[in-house]
């Protein structure tokens, strides 16, 4: 990941993990699963997390399609088969494309990545 990515990846990972209302951490483990979909260890990495989180609030369903998303994260990333934008949740859809905030998109543009519309 280069720098600049990298740097909000982190702190998106970081709020996901922090003491807080549980809406907050999981925005910010959506936002970090946007920003690590091209590069399969932090994809990974964010899946790791949301399991935590659905873990965490007892949420059955949640948890088992984090399990499945955990299987597949870093093969569709190395693979490049991802769906742009998707959050990473259960209800978003496995292959679901979704819109990416701006300020997503521009640090991922900024950082090489074609985004597809």
């Amino acid at each position: 990941m280069p720098p600049a990515l990298l740097e909000a990846f982190t702190a998106e990972m970081a709020a996901a993990r922090a003491p807080g209302p549980v809406a907050q951490r999981w925005r910010a483990a959506e936002r970090a699963h946007i920003l690590s979909q091209p590069w399969p260890w932090p994809h990974a990495r964010t899946h790791g997390v949301m399991l935590r989180l659905a873990l965490r609030d007892r949420d059955v369903r949640e948890t088992v399609g984090q399990l499945v998303r955990l299987a597949v994260a870093a093969p569709g990333s190395a693979a490049g088969k991802y769906p742009d934008g998707n959050t990473g949740r259960t209800r978003a859809g496995l292959t679901t494309p979704m819109p990416i905030p701006d300020d997503l998109a521009a640090l991922l543009r900024e950082a090489g990545v074609a985004l597809r519309p």
